[in-house]
């Protein structure tokens, strides 16, 4: 099964649904997209990381692991994003010591946040990225430079100690399967990428 590398494209956020958080990712030569809702913890680490020049003054989780990998020689490879169940990412750290490789379960977003502290690539199989990623075919020159703009990597709300998650009220299982496909095509339209991908995920399960 053919792997996909993927690029961080950034973490969007609905200025509507407090506390969604998506992180979005990128095919690479592709115009595929994959959003994936993360926890808050989640994106703070993710955007401190993409931002090299911010350090906390003590270390996060993440940096945690990355400080006790070093010590003990242990270097993380890559990431690969393996399964999608139920709307689910599960992923697989790609270790080695001593020229020996490990793989590790991990979530999604705590692989990626590490991917980035190691500076790794990140992969996902193609049929995952043909399941889960959403195509924006034919989009226009202005439109891509217009989502660029508007999918911020980072804020000082993001930075902040006091975020909390709040839960979608929407409830989508209500829906039929082609009024759920019409909300995801309006969704992705208007780049509101966290719901789509929880559209994506209700969708899923239904096939």
């Amino acid at each position: 099964m053919s792997l996909v590398r993927l690029n961080i494209k950034g973490i969007s956020y609905s200025q509507t649904q407090n506390g969604a958080y998506a992180l979005i990712l990128s095919e690479v030569g592709g115009d595929r997209k994959l959003p994936i809702v993360i926890g808050a913890f989640e994106a703070q680490s993710i955007a401190i990381a993409l931002e090299k020049e911010i350090r906390p003054p003590r270390p996060l989780t993440h940096d945690l692991f990355k400080n006790f990998s070093d010590r003990f020689d242990i270097t993380v490879k890559q990431v690969i994003i393996h399964k999608l169940v139920d709307g689910v990412f599960y992923s697989s750290l790609i270790c080695e010591r001593d020229k020996i490789e490990e793989i590790i379960d991990a979530r999604t977003s705590d692989a990626i946040a590490l991917a980035l502290r190691f500076e790794a690539p990140i992969f996902t199989y193609k049929n995952i990225l043909e399941k889960a990623g959403i195509y924006l075919q034919g989009e226009e020159q202005h439109k891509k430079e217009k989502e660029e703009n508007q999918e911020e990597i980072i804020s000082e709300e993001l930075l902040s100690d006091d975020i909390e998650i709040s839960k979608e009220d929407n409830n989508y299982k209500k829906l039929s399967l082609s009024e759920l496909e019409r909300l995801l095509s309006q969704a992705v339209q208007n780049e509101d990428y966290e719901k789509a991908a929880r559209l994506r995920d209700e969708i899923s399960k239904r096939h």
